[in-house]
């Protein structure tokens, strides 16, 4: 395993929102009950090399494995440190967590779904001006993070349309969720412009708070911050900008995102003057199962995916190498799960 240099760190930050169980939001699970331990196993696979506490790998209804499986393959061919941030997990983690007081994220729909935004966003800032990194690349995982970004782009006054993790992008029924979210909020769009911790109070979810938090703290000590991931990043870079930071801001994120004709990362990234580094895994290139799901436009990106992809390319990692890792982490823990399921289906069809 190469080393990545001293003093890059990786943190995820995994939290929950309510938001994600409404039907046809999001794809991070197999079913709902186990969306809520999608963030939690994310870290553990990504600190551990697989699932502690979770019950299993998170995988989509059709079998789409997290992407936190391609961040582990990063890791294990690099070696960047780790840090995961509890921003709202509604089940526990054993991955080693830092608290800065972030609850669950009710549904968007609510008046006040993220009540705990304002102190999760000033402890985050703290957090981030303290943690000693030469860099910083921010990840995040939360189910249903796409639409409640969506409702702090509108709040902001950005005109943007976020990327999905189904196949097919439910905009129509994010923007319906949304104008609930401004209604019972009693917010038109634009309203909190200049205002993040309304915006994200409002219309977000713990996991933004954290991230705008973090971000502004790690910048005030001059300090460089990469957004890992796609549009939601955009809607913590649009909160980050919103609480007057105007300096050079990165963002990481995968072709699957870039390349998503039903949302506007690249027009949105310019419009927040973002610098923005695209990496393609080349998934297309092989044929493995659980490359699959991604080239027909499943997940697209999480759990810090595009960050470790851009880490490797900036190491001289070759795609090819990352893929056969991806392919090995796959094979490892998702193997001994389709056979652990399939012994518990034998023994409960025995007589």
């Amino acid at each position: 395993m190469e080393q990545s240099p001293d003093g890059t760190r990786v943190v995820l930050v995994g939290g929950t929102t309510e938001t994600a169980r409404r039907d046809g939001i999001s794809a991070a699970g197999a079913d709902p009950e186990l969306m809520n331990q999608t963030p939690g196993a994310d870290a553990e696979v990504i600190t551990y090399g697989r699932p502690v506490r979770a019950d299993a790998v998170p995988v989509s209804p059709t079998g789409c494995p997290t992407p936190a499986l391609v961040t582990r393959a990063v890791r294990e061919l690099l070696g960047f440190e780790t840090v995961v941030v509890d921003g709202g997990l509604a089940d526990p983690t054993g991955a080693p967590t830092v608290s800065v007081g972030a609850g669950v994220g009710r549904d968007i729909a609510e008046q006040d779904p993220v009540p705990t935004a304002h102190g999760a966003f000033e402890a985050a800032r703290q957090f981030g001006r303290a943690l000693p990194a030469d860099e910083v690349w921010l990840a995040e995982t939360i189910p249903g993070g796409t639409t409640t970004a969506l409702g702090v782009l509108r709040a902001l006054g950005e005109d943007a349309m976020v990327s999905s993790s189904l196949p097919s992008n439910p905009t129509g029924q994010k923007e319906r969720v949304v104008d609930e979210g401004l209604a019972a909020s009693s917010l038109e769009p634009g309203d909190a412009a200049g205002d993040p911790k309304r915006a994200v109070r409002r219309m977000g979810d713990p996991v933004l708070a954290t991230l705008a938090g973090m971000t502004v703290g790690a910048v005030e000590s001059d300090t460089p911050v990469t957004l890992a991931g796609g549009t939601q990043q955009i809607a913590a870079a649009a909160l980050v900008r919103h609480a007057g930071y105007e300096g050079r801001l990165d963002v990481a994120t995968t072709a699957y995102v870039a390349d998503d004709e039903s949302a506007t990362f690249r027009e949105s990234a310019a419009a927040l003057d973002l610098d923005v580094t695209v990496t393609d895994p080349g998934f297309e290139q092989s044929d493995h199962v659980g490359m699959e799901r991604f080239v027909a436009g499943e997940a697209k990106e999480g759990a810090g995916m595009g960050g470790a992809l851009a880490l490797a390319d900036r190491a001289g990692i070759p795609m090819a190498d990352v893929r056969a890792r991806f392919a090995a982490v796959y094979d490892r823990l998702l193997g001994e799960q389709v056979a652990t399921d399939s012994t518990e289906a034998s023994a409960r069809d025995r007589p």
